[in-house]
C-alpha cells in the first residue's frame, strides 16, 4: 500500500507541474471510489466473492472486471486471453450462484442487461440462455471448481506485471537497503582494520619481548639443530647484543632533547661474524639499498654507475663462515641508465622493479628480470633534481621529491623549491601533486608508514610535513630542527618519527603528542657538514627499530641503541667516509657504502664476542 501511495503522490506532483488541473480533479475523484482497491489481492477477492456475487450486484461486478481488463490489456497484450477466461468464469459463477440460491429473476435480469454484449464477445454464451430454466448447470459447477477459480484469480493478481511507476518505489527501497548494508560493511571493515592494527602492535611487542629475553644455555650433552635463517631471526639474544657498558648520562636522553656525547673512542667496534665487500664501482658510493626480500642489493655511485648485486647464497655460510655473498652476480646498468647522484628505491612488493632518480629530473624504472628500462619518466622542467623516491608498501604508487636549483656552495645550498608528485606504477603517469604552499623549501627525504596511509617529508627549513595519502592533503607538521633535515624515518611501532638534521641532532618525535621528543642523540662528531658538503647524511633503522645506523664523515659509522642505555657501536672501518647505509628488511645485516668506492655487507656481534649465533648451535 505504501508503494501505491508513493506512486499516487508522483502522479499528483506531475499533474500539478504540467498544470493539468482538470485531470487532477478527475484523478482525485477516481481515487475516492478506488474501484481496484489499490490492487490489494485479499480486498479484491473479498469484493468479488463476498460482496458483489452473494448480493447479486451485477453492475458493479461487470464494471470491476471491465476495469481490470482495460488495465492489464494496456500493460501487456499477452494477458488478454487469460483475462478473458477469468472474466468469463467469474460471470458464469455469478449465474451458478444465483441458480443455487433460487434467484432465477437475477439470472434473467443479468442476461437482459449484458446478454447482447456477452454474445458479441463469445458464442459459447448462447448455450447458457437455455440453461436458465433448469438446474443441470448448477450441478456441473462443483465446490472444487469454485476453489480452483478462486486460486487462479489470486495467483493472477499476485504475480501480474507491476506497473513501472510502482517499480520506482521498489527500487528506492532496494537502494535504501543496499546503502544500509554498505554502511554496516564499512563499519565491520573499520572494526577489522582496528583489530588488525592492534594485532600487529601486539605482534611487534611480542617480537621485541622475545629478542629482549635472555637466551637459555643449551644443557650439556644436548645440541639443538637450527636452520641458519631461523638461527638469525629467532635465536638472537638481540639484533647485535651490544656491550652492557651503560653511559650514566644516557638515561637523561629519554626525558628530552639532551645531547650527552660519547667520544668516538668509547664506541666499541662491531666484530663481524660475516662480511663481504663489493668493489665494482670506480667512484664514491651515493646510495645502496636492500630489496624488499633482502636478497638483492642495488648501489649507485656519483659518476652515475648503478649496479645490482644478486645475493643467491646470502646467509648460507657453510662450515667455517664463508663469505656473506658467496655467490653473487654483479650486473652493471647500461650507459643509458648512468646518471649522476642517483637515488634508489625498490618496489615494496617484489624484487623485480628498481626505481632510479637522477639529478637531471629523470626517473627510470628498471625491470631486473627483463634487464631493461620499462618506463622513463621526467619531472617538470622547473624541478630538475630528484632528491628521494619512496614506494607505498600497499598501493601501486610512489612519491618523488624533486627540487629546483640555485647557486650555492654545498649540497643543500644548491637546492631551491620543492615539488612532491604522486605517480601511478600501473599507468606510469602522475596522479597528483601534494600541497606544500608557495615556494616551499626543498624536501630531502620521504618515509611511508606501514600501511601507506601517511607520508612524512623532511625539508631544508627544518620542518617535518605529514600527509594523508587518501586525501592528498597535509594533516600536520612542525619545526623539528634549526637546520636542514637530511633524513626521516617512521618508527617501527608507527607512533613516532625519527629525523636527522645537518647539525648532527637525531630526534625521535611522538605522533600522539606533537612536538614531544621521545629520544635524542647528537652525532655531530660523525656527521660533520664541513666534511660532507657534497652529499647528505642519512640514517637507517633495523627491522625491530632498536638499532639506528647513521652515515659518517669519518671512516666508521655509529650504531645507536634506540631508547636504550647501552653504549653505541661503530661499524668496521672503510678507507673513506660512510656515504650511505641500509638494514636488511628481516635479518640483522647492514650495508655501508663509502667514498672509497666500496659497498660492504656485515653481520656483526658485540665487542664481547656475543652475537646472533650462540655457542652450541649447529650451522647447517
Amino acid at each position: 500500500m505504501e508503494k501505491m501511495k508513493f506512486a499516487e503522490e508522483l502522479v499528483r506532483e506531475f499533474l500539478v507541474f504540467r498544470g493539468f488541473t482538470s485531470t487532477l480533479q478527475a484523478f482525485e475523484k477516481e481515487l475516492a471510489t478506488d474501484i481496484g482497491k489499490g490492487f490489494q489481492v485479499d480486498k479484491i477477492l473479498d469484493l468479488i466473492f463476498s460482496v458483489y456475487i452473494p448480493k447479486f450486484e451485477a453492475d458493479k461486478l461487470v464494471d470491476l472486471l471491465s476495469f481490470f481488463r482495460n488495465c492489464f490489456s494496456f500493460s501487456d497484450s499477452n494477458l488478454i486471453p487469460v483475462i478473458s477466461k477469468l472474466d468469463q468464469s467469474i460471470l458464469r459463477y455469478y449465474i451458478v450462484n444465483a441458480l443455487k440460491c433460487g434467484r432465477k429473476d437475477k439470472v434473467l435480469e443479468f442476461f437482459g442487461a449484458f446478454g447482447n454484449d456477452l454474445l458479441r464477445r463469445d458464442d459459447s454464451w448462447s448455450s447458457w440462455f437455455e440453461s436458465t430454466f433448469g438446474s443441470a448447470v448448477s450441478r456441473v459447477f462443483s465446490e472444487e471448481w469454485f476453489r480452483a477459480l478462486h486460486l487462479s484469480i489470486m495467483n493472477f493478481l499476485t504475480y501480474s506485471r507491476t506497473p513501472a511507476l510502482l517499480k520506482i518505489s521498489s527500487e528506492r527501497d532496494t537502494v535504501k537497503h543496499l546503502k544500509k548494508e554498505i554502511n554496516l560493511l564499512n563499519l565491520k571493515l573499520s572494526q577489522l582494520q582496528t583489530l588488525l592494527e592492534e594485532k600487529e602492535a601486539l605482534l611487534r611487542l611480542s617480537r621485541r619481548r622475545i629478542y629482549n629475553t635472555p637466551s637459555n644455555v643449551t644443557p650439556s650433552g644436548e645440541r639443538e639443530s637450527f636452520q641458519i635463517r631461523d638461527n638469525v631471526v629467532e635465536s638472537c639474544e638481540s639484533r647485535f647484543n651490544f656491550n652492557n657498558h651503560a653511559d650514566e648520562g644516557n638515561s637523561n636522553m629519554l626525558q628530552g632533547s639532551g645531547s650527552n656525547l660519547q667520544s668516538e673512542e668509547n664506541f666499541l667496534e662491531v666484530k663481524a661474524v660475516l662480511q663481504d665487500s663489493f668493489l665494482g664501482h670506480t667512484s664514491p658510493i651515493s646510495c645502496s639499498r636492500f630489496s624488499a626480500s633482502g636478497d638483492n642489493i642495488a648501489s649507485s655511485s656519483i659518476d652515475g654507475t648503478v649496479s645490482l648485486i644478486l645475493c643467491t647464497n646470502i646467509m648460507c655460510y657453510g662450515e667455517g663462515y664463508g663469505p656473506m655473498i658467496q655467490q653473487h652476480q654483479h650486473r652493471e646498468m647500461p650507459p643509458s641508465i648512468a646518471e649522476p647522484r642517483s637515488c634508489l628505491e625498490w618496489d615494496c612488493k617484489s624484487d623485480r622493479l628498481l626505481l632510479i632518480g637522477t639529478s637531471d629530473g629523470g626517473i627510470k624504472a628498471w625491470n631486473v628480470d627483463a634487464k631493461r628500462v620499462v618506463c622513463d619518466l621526467n619531472s617538470t622542467e622547473g624541478y630538475p633534481s630528484i632528491l628521494d623516491l619512496k614506494c607505498s608498501p600497499v598501493e601501486p604508487i610512489f612519491v618523488s621529491a624533486a627540487a629546483s636549483r640555485r647557486e650555492g656552495t654545498g649540497y643543500f645550498d644548491n637546492l631551491g623549491c620543492a615539488s612532491l608528485t604522486v605517480w601511478n606504477m600501473r599507468t606510469w603517469k602522475p596522479m597528483t601533486v601534494l600541497p606544500l604552499g608557495k615556494d616551499p623549501p626543498a624536501v630531502t627525504s620521504l618515509s611511508f608508514n606501514h600501511n601507506g596511509k601517511l607520508l612524512a617529508a623532511a625539508a631544508t627549513d627544518g620542518m617535518i610535513h605529514v600527509f594523508d595519502m587518501s586525501a592528498g592533503q597535509q594533516v600536520t607538521g612542525w619545526p623539528a630542527h634549526d637546520s636542514a633535515i637530511s633524513s626521516i624515518r617512521f618508527g617501527p611501532d608507527e607512533t613516532s618519527i625519527f629525523s636527522l638534521g645537518t647539525d648532527g641532532n637525531i630526534f625521535e618525535w611522538s605522533l600522539h603528542n606533537q612536538g614531544k621528543i621521545l629520544w635524542s642523540r647528537n652525532c655531530s662528531r660523525f656527521c660533520n657538514p664541513e666534511n660532507s658538503s657534497d652529499w647528505k647524511h642519512e640514517m637507517a633503522l633495523d627491522a625491530d627499530g632498536r638499532r639506528l645506523l647513521v652515515t659518517s664523515s669519518s671512516t666508521s659509522a655509529p650504531i645507536y641503541q634506540v631508547r636504550g642505555q647501552m653504549s653505541g657501536m661503530r661499524t668496521l672501518s672503510h678507507s673513506g667516509s660512510i656515504t650511505t647505509v641500509d638494514w636488511h628488511p628481516t635479518l640483522p645485516i647492514f650495508l655501508t657504502g663509502s667514498a672509497d668506492h666500496s659497498v660492504r655487507g656485515l653481520l656483526g656481534v658485540d665487542g664481547g664476542g656475543r652475537g646472533c649465533v650462540r655457542e652450541g648451535d649447529e650451522l647447517q
